[in-house]
């Protein structure tokens, strides 16, 4: 049964949320906000005609909640299938498997976001510290409540930053458009809603928490890419003219045990690869860390 076409703008989004249910919580963000601004733009070249009647002009080309759902899950399904990288060819050995993970760019990508994110971390944090503590000490002053509703409005921008490294970088479909608010209402009631809003302070768990995530991440990798490297590089050590220390164990392996040397270089590119594998790994997690604390989620909406 088709449900009957809303007479005003709040309805429209929440039939359009509910058609939508299931799917996934950034695409009904981007839904959300694409309607709002498509209905409330025909609204404002329509001053002459009432919300029902605008709502009932756009439904023929904009289209009704039902139609606008199942268009947005079909360009969703082109879209991703576009944009994915092709698929790594499936191998079934171990050893197929496990070199394999040299054809996946997702892992390259997680690896050098491992290394981006102690900056982006760094900046994260210091922007949440020095917000924080300038809302807290002006909160006394006549600015002291703008500076926080502007501050916290930073925040979600700055969510939506961090949400598009992280779907160009570990692939988790994230918003790309900034977090749905009915404009309709009064300008305090939408400032209680964003205190109110988990979303809000979970998005500043998420910043305070990359900090420390990233210095975890850069030592991570830094150190396996290096040692992995060093170890690879070892054999050189043995060519004239080159002074190349290596001490395992208390054993100074190119002067003391040079045989070793192709041992260590096996070792070191079993070790790029079991770091690829990690980086991997790291970046699905993460992912999936920052959709929960990021995104608004369906039963908050």
């Amino acid at each position: 049964m088709t449900t009957a076409l809303p007479t005003n703008i709040p309805d429209y989004l929440a039939q359009l949320r509910q058609s939508l249910a299931g799917a996934d919580p950034a695409l009904v963000q981007d839904a959300l906000y694409d309607a709002e601004e498509y209905l409330r733009s025909e609204l404002a070249e329509n001053l002459d005609k009432s919300e029902a009647e605008v709502i009932a002009a756009v439904a023929s080309s904009y289209g009704a909640p039902e139609e606008v759902a199942d268009i947005y899950r079909d360009t969703e399904v082109k879209v991703q299938t576009a944009l994915r990288a092709p698929p790594p060819r499936p191998r079934r050995s171990l050893a197929g498997r496990f070199f394999g993970v040299a054809a996946d760019p997702r892992a390259y990508a997680a690896l050098f976001y491992m290394v981006l994110s102690l900056a982006t971390g760094l900046f994260y944090f210091v922007w949440v510290a020095v917000g924080t503590s300038l809302s807290a000490g002006l909160s006394m002053l006549i600015i002291g409540i703008p500076f926080l509703v502007l501050f916290l409005g930073s925040i979600r921008m700055l969510s939506l930053l961090e949400g598009r490294i992280v779907e160009v970088m570990l692939g988790e479909r994230m918003p790309r458009r900034p977090l749905y608010g009915n404009r309709g209402r009064p300008l305090m009631e939408r400032v209680k809603d964003m205190f109110l809003d988990p979303r809000t302070w979970s998005t500043v768990v998420y910043f305070l928490a990359m900090l420390p995530l990233g210095i975890v991440y850069f030592a991570l990798a830094s150190s396996l890419v290096a040692i992995s490297l060093t170890l690879i590089l070892a054999p050189l050590a043995l060519l004239p003219g080159v002074h190349f220390s290596l001490w395992i164990f208390g054993i100074d392996v190119p002067a003391q045990a040079p045989w070793l040397l192709p041992l260590l270089t096996v070792a070191g590119v079993a070790l790029l690869f079991a770091t690829l594998h990690l980086a991997r790994g790291i970046g699905r997690l993460h992912g999936l860390f920052a959709k929960h604390l990021l995104v608004k989620s369906a039963q908050y909406t």
